[in-house]
Parts: structure tokens; C-alpha cells; sequence
């Protein structure tokens, strides 16, 4: 497409959802309520695996990492939905879309290992974010600004530049296939050994245990896998405007709010930790009251 006399684009407007009456009421309430879980609930296991030393390991190291990731995940997505939800505040300039997609690959592209490999994840998601944010918007942007989606994501912003876009697409294609290959493979490595290591359990109820709580984790990377596939990796599918949006509100909302349920909130030693940290306010609050005043 030639630029010919149209406007260039210096904002872009984020077209939400097509929803009618009270259902952008409900919309707010549902997602508000979901926001506030995913907040609270990861910032709970953040402080929990941080001050109680019964949980400090590789394995509770890496429930934290996971925890702040999926904090700021949704911090980077879900209040400008929430606005656009409540008071249709649409306009996002074009520095604020460039970063918005900065975050969400960076947080994309970050699933965690233990120490040195949470910070490997986290440095190899940084170049990856700056070679194609940056590429992305030094291209030409004329004539329409409104992005059909609820937050700068790569595919609604790539609709609205007028260049050829083959080769960017390409690559990110590439890189995303990557990303997801390399996971996939640590993950599918991962759960080869835990159903070694639940097949020695002697006992069929504990083998059933073990299983029925692997699974629940299982579930929730498909989820995410399945549902981050279809927007990015079948760029050409035949869902609607619509039902995409409602795609990707499974792993910007959904499985960030699952996580504290399935990895943390659901274990043992997360909960008694917990229930220690209660208890402990509760008596320096107790102590506070009841102490004689000075």
C-alpha cells in the first residue's frame, strides 16, 4: 500500500469488545474480580517463598519467579481493558503501544528454571523484544489507527502498517516456533521424569494423588499453549474479530489466575506456610493492642 496523502498514524485507538448494553458492566465486574485474584494470589506466593525459609529451594524459586512474571503479565494488559471496558478510554499513543508489546512478548517469552535459568529466560526475552518492537514500529503506519483487539498485541498491529511485512512475519513465526519448541520439549522432558518418579510410589493412592495434581498442572500449560497457538501461530484462522479476543483473554487472564490455584495455593507446604504468615501478624497485631502503652 502507497502512503500516497493519508494521515500518518501518531495514536492508535484499541477497539475492544463488541458488546452491547450491560454486558460491558459485566465484562468489568468479571475481569476486575479475576484481576484482583491474579493479583493478590501471586503476590501472596511472592512474599510467602521470600520470607519463610521452609520454602526456600529451586523448586519454590521457581513458583516465585513464575508468581512476578504473571503480576506483570496482567499489569501490562488488563487495566487498559479494564478502561476500555469502564469509561471507553480507546486511545493508546504510539510510545505506549510500542511498549505494551514490548511487555507481553518479554512475559511471553519468560517461562522460568531455577536461578540461572529464570535469568536466561528473562535475558534471552529482552533481545527478542527489542529486535522486533523496534522493527515493527519504525515501519509505515498511514491512514487507519484502530486496532481490533484489546490491547497492542503483534497481529492487530501488523493489519494496520503499509509495507511489505512478508519477511517480519517470517521471522516472528520462527522465533515464536522456537520459543514454544524449546518449552515444550523442557516441559514434555519434565513430565517423563515426574511419571517415573510417581510410578515408584508403592502405594495406588499416592500414585492417584500424584497424578491427579500433575494433571491439573498439565492443564493449565495446555491451556496456554493451545490458546497463545491459535492467535500466533495460526495468524490466518477462521475465528472471528471476536472469538480471537476472547482467545486471548484465556492466557492474558485466565491461566495467570489459575496459576496460584494449581501451583502454589494447591500445596501443602505453600498453605502451611501461609497459615504460618497469618498467625504471626495476627500476634504481633494482638501483641500491638494488648501491650501496656508508654
Amino acid at each position: 500500500m502507497k502512503p500516497g496523502n493519508q494521515t500518518i498514524v501518531t495514536h492508535f485507538l484499541l477497539l475492544g469488545f463488541a458488546l452491547h448494553g450491560k454486558m460491558h458492566l459485566l465484562f468489568f465486574i468479571v475481569i476486575s474480580i479475576m484481576f484482583l485474584y491474579i493479583v493478590i494470589g501471586n503476590s501472596l506466593i511472592v512474599e510467602i517463598t521470600t520470607i519463610d525459609s521452609v520454602l526456600r529451594n529451586s523448586m519454590y524459586y521457581i513458583l516465585k519467579n513464575l508468581a512476578l512474571t504473571e503480576i506483570c503479565y496482567s499489569l501490562s494488559t488488563v487495566p487498559k481493558v479494564l478502561l476500555i471496558l469502564l469509561m471507553e478510554r480507546k486511545i493508546t499513543s504510539f510510545t505506549a503501544c510500542a511498549l505494551q508489546l514490548s511487555c507481553a512478548i518479554l512475559l511471553v517469552t519468560c517461562e522460568d528454571l531455577c536461578f540461572k535459568m529464570a535469568v536466561g529466560s528473562w535475558l534471552t526475552g529482552v533481545p527478542v523484544v527489542l529486535v522486533f518492537t523496534t522493527w515493527l514500529f519504525t515501519l509505515p503506519f498511514y491512514g487507519t489507527n484502530n486496532i481490533d483487539h484489546f490491547f497492542c498485541d503483534v497481529s492487530p498491529v501488523l493489519k494496520l502498517v503499509c509495507a511489505d511485512t512478508a519477511l517480519f512475519k517470517l521471522l516472528i513465526f520462527i522465533a515464536t516456533v522456537m520459543i514454544v519448541m524449546v518449552s515444550f520439549s523442557l516441559i514434555v522432558n519434565s513430565y517423563l521424569h515426574i511419571i517415573c518418579a510417581v510410578l515408584q510410589i508403592p502405594s495406588a493412592l499416592g500414585q492417584r494423588q500424584a497424578f491427579s495434581t500433575h494433571a491439573a498442572h498439565l492443564l493449565v500449560v495446555t491451556l496456554f499453549y493451545s490458546t497463545a497457538g491459535i492467535i500466533h501461530l495460526r495468524p490466518k484462522s477462521s475465528l472471528s474479530p471476536n472469538m480471537k479476543k476472547m482467545v486471548a483473554l484465556s492466557y492474558t487472564v485466565v491461566t495467570p489466575m489459575l496459576n496460584p490455584i494449581i501451583y502454589s495455593l494447591g500445596n501443602q507446604k505453600v498453605k502451611q506456610s501461609l497459615r504460618r504468615c497469618i498467625d504471626k501478624r495476627l500476634l504481633r497485631k494482638q501483641t500491638a493492642i494488648f501491650s501496656p502503652s508508654r
